[in-house]
């Protein structure tokens, strides 16, 4: 009766991986062995991993990442500018904690958008929320939003993330409007939060692509200015004679 009523009591403080805990204990004569603040440690040790769980699932849940990648599945095989080194630290992620952005480019085919991902799961996985959109959509929905009055709640939502992935970047000229809505969004981020941008587009072919000129000097001197630069070489490893197993080719 007494052994209910404390599952029971844990259940109703949402410590379930606790009461989990307590009925194994119970059922497993091993556990009779350890002292009471060994077993009560082993307890406080379940329900916390089972949080970092929940947590980690729910910024995952949230990210929309397109595609489920990893650090540790990127194919160094192919030769495309990848430096291990470089990789390493920036999985770290103490780029995020330094409010830095990271600017892939290259051609189509080469990984950008795997790269992208598996460095905001590792963002996700040290513990910072991210969220992953494509630039053209990325417009669409300012466009609607500034339609229907949401602009100022959108553009807020999205200042309030730690990591912003904006995949497929220029893939076509922007706008007056979308170039100036990319300001807003670079300006509500600089120094403040930290940003992953994909492009086929060369970096070196970015200002022109923006438009203004005013406003492209102001988006990339706050871009460039805690950039890192990942400049992505070599054939599409989407053909099917370079790139048999990895689903690291987007």
């Amino acid at each position: 009766m007494l052994h209910n009523t404390t599952i029971e009591g844990l259940r109703t403080l949402r410590l379930h991986a606790m009461a989990l805990g307590v009925t194994e204990q119970r059922e497993k004569l091993d556990y009779a062995e350890l002292s009471f603040e060994e077993r009560l440690g082993l307890l406080v040790d379940r329900e916390l991993l089972a949080r970092d769980n929940r947590r980690l699932e729910r910024l995952l849940k949230s990210a929309k990442l397109r595609l489920p990648a990893t650090i540790e599945e990127l194919d160094y095989s192919r030769p495309r500018g990848l430096d291990r080194h470089v990789i390493r630290q920036l999985a770290e992620s103490r780029w995020v904690a330094e409010h830095q952005v990271v600017l892939i480019a290259g051609p189509t085919g080469v990984g950008k958008t795997f790269l992208a991902c598996a460095l905001a799961q590792a963002a996700i996985r040290h513990g910072y929320s991210a969220l992953y959109l494509r630039a053209p959509r990325m417009f669409d929905e300012l466009a609607i939003a500034r339609a229907d009055g949401r602009l100022a709640r959108l553009m807020a939502s999205w200042a309030r993330l730690d990591v912003l992935v904006v995949d497929d970047f220029l893939i076509r000229p922007l706008s007056a409007d979308q170039a100036a809505d990319l300001l807003e969004i670079v300006e509500d981020r600089s120094q403040q939060r930290s940003t992953i941008f994909t492009s086929q587009l060369p970096i070196a072919n970015w200002h022109e692509a923006l438009g203004d000129p005013t406003i492209a000097d102001a988006v990339l001197d706050r871009l460039f200015e805690r950039a890192n630069r990942l400049e992505l070489v070599g054939d599409s490893m989407r053909r099917s004679d370079v790139a048999p197993q990895s689903r690291d080719t987007k």
